[in-house]
């Protein structure tokens, strides 16, 4: 029997969302103006938020709203903030001036894919600001105007810049198809910092910002909260292995300090995820802590501006360096990741106060965390596995059909692309890929990343979401594929909406939460049920009592 889909209050059912118009409007771009439809944005933020971001222009306003409350020189300080980037970024001034709008990356976006918008498409995307762009800081542009590419920075147009600024989830999958390199999601960065500039910030990103800033985790969680909730998970443990896990919070000496994003203390699949690291970690008797005050891997600022991502980013090594560890192991994150690889040598330099990690299992030096002393936990894992450090039993999962959702950030920003996958085929007997221009260094985003995992915006996400869901399909119908695995929090929060409206029927895990199911405690009772409570193949009558 078919599973219906589940659909969001205010979202077309998916026959047709699906009936997508790509004709192009009757006018010319730079005429059409941007239409605020409900269910396609973000929230502005809150006068409470904004404050404690310390925001420039700080007032009470709306995005919803015709005045946005602007300061009378808006124009000026954005253009200032523009010219201050161009001195500044090499990059973003060559990705102004080298595009030869080749089209390479207009069908790549799924934005654009799921909702037809040209606008939408990359190389248009960039163009909003490329346009302003040559009418104040060339000579064409000031001169020829229109004939250049060239328009006025009017109140339209800076709406215009914030609604698909928010349309875009930095997942970079344009320029994996760009002839000449151009990243619009360096771009998209720049155009949110100039917003940000103005006191325009979405709230469902400046939350977590603030509360990152003040506690240490995008949730706001508390220290009393972090240790309450790895209790409940240890008791869960406990109740399905027999076993007595005990993390540690805060313990001083402790040779590594583990990180993982917050979504994973927060809501299933997540929770799954992270007591699958935990049983992993009491098995090895790994000498490990987690920190009260940095116990969030993911970095909303990263979405607001460098600046804040800076500041939020390098609490995990102040408290590294507090805690007296060696080095950081980090969890199932994605944009986690990609500042990891891509920004933290050029904003901090060498962690020279910590070690280059070694694992204290298998001895294994991991070279490519020589400079930012940050191990991934895939890449910890698929090393025990590889040195048979992990007694694995895979039939555990055999009640599953999996598929591989490769995270934007790990995979195109990391080039993180074997490990989960040798991981998921040694705790898992079925294993099947989606068509290969859909995953790897061509992953399609799942739709809700860089902040745009709001409840406001669900046709927004659902329509970017439709690319990814997919492929997703084909591998449902074609092998009866029922469940999802990634490894991004992001992604364990936004997939299970998106699956239930397109692909209802598959579930969505993290990688250790599999790894948790086959897992093999030394001295554990009989398993007769999976994390989330449900009879293992074969269990189902013991399962059930």
């Amino acid at each position: 029997m078919a599973v219906k889909p589940k659909v969001p209050k205010g979202v077309p059912y998916p026959d047709e969302l699906s009936k997508i118009d790509y004709k192009p409007p009757q006018k010319g771009w730079m005429d059409t103006l941007v239409e605020f439809k409900p269910g396609t944005y973000c929230y502005g933020a809150t006068i409470k938020n904004i404050k404690a971001l310390e925001s420039p222009n700080q007032r009470e306003w709306s995005s919803k709203d015709k005045d946005w409350k602007l300061p009378e020189n808006w124009r000026e300080i954005f253009l200032e903030g523009m010219e201050d980037r161009l001195r500044k970024y090499r990059s973003f001034r060559l990705f102004m001036d080298i595009c030869v709008r080749c089209g390479a990356c207009a069908d790549k976006c799924h934005f654009f894919i799921g909702s037809g918008d040209p606008k939408n498409m990359p190389i248009l995307r960039a163009e909003l600001l490329r346009s302003v762009y040559r009418k104040y800081f060339t000579a064409g542009g000031k001169y020829l105007g229109r004939i250049a590419g060239a328009r006025e920075l009017t109140y339209d147009v800076l709406k215009e810049l914030w609604y698909y600024a928010y349309q875009c989830t930095e997942c970079r999958r344009c320029s994996a198809f760009c002839p000449y390199g151009i990243d619009t999601a360096e771009v998209t960065i720049i155009v949110r910092e100039l917003l940000y500039n103005l006191g325009l910030i979405t709230d469902w990103i400046a939350g977590p910002v603030v509360n990152c800033y003040r506690s240490g985790n995008h949730l706001g969680i508390l220290p009393h909260t972090l240790k309450d909730t790895l209790d409940t998970f240890a008791a869960d443990i406990k109740t399905i292995t027999g076993i007595k896990v005990e993390p540690t919070i805060n313990r001083k000496g402790a040779e590594i300090l583990f990180v993982g994003p917050s979504g994973d203390f927060f809501a299933d699949p997540g929770t799954f995820t992270c007591m699958g690291e935990l049983m992993i970690f009491h098995e090895l008797g790994l000498d490990y802590t987690w920190s009260s005050l940095a116990s969030e891997g993911g970095n909303f600022g990263f979405f607001t501006s460098n600046e804040w991502a800076k500041r939020l980013h390098y609490k995990i090594y102040a408290e590294a360096k507090r805690l007296k560890v060696k080095w950081i192991l980090g969890g199932e994150c994605g944009h986690m990741w990609r500042l990891i690889n891509q920004y933290l040598d050029t904003w901090w330099g060498p962690t020279d106060f910590l070690e280059e990690p070694v694992s204290p299992i298998t001895g294994t030096k991991f070279e490519n965390a020589k400079s930012t002393k940050m191990v991934h936990i895939c890449e910890f894992t698929a090393d025990l596995i590889r040195h048979g450090k992990l007694k694995l039993d895979p039939s555990r999962n055999d009640h599953l059909k999996v598929t591989f959702h490769d995270s934007c950030n790990t995979s195109r920003a990391m080039g993180f692309l074997e490990e989960p996958r040798y991981i998921i085929k040694n705790v898992c007997n079925n294993f099947y890929e989606m068509p290969p221009n859909t995953i790897r260094e061509q992953t399609f985003c799942c739709g809700s990343g860089s902040g745009l995992n709001a409840g406001e915006n669900m046709e927004l996400r659902m329509r970017g979401g439709f690319p990814r869901a997919n492929a997703v399909r084909y591998v449902h119908e074609k092998y009866g594929v029922n469940m999802l695995a990634n490894i991004c929090a992001i992604d364990r929060a936004a997939l299970p909406a998106l699956m239930d409206y397109w692909v209802p029927g598959v579930g969505v895990t993290g990688t250790h939460e599999m790894v948790a199911n086959a897992l093999v405690m030394k001295g554990e009772k009989e398993r007769t049920i999976d994390m989330r409570g449900e009879p293992l193949l074969g269990k189902e009558a013991k399962g059930d009592v």
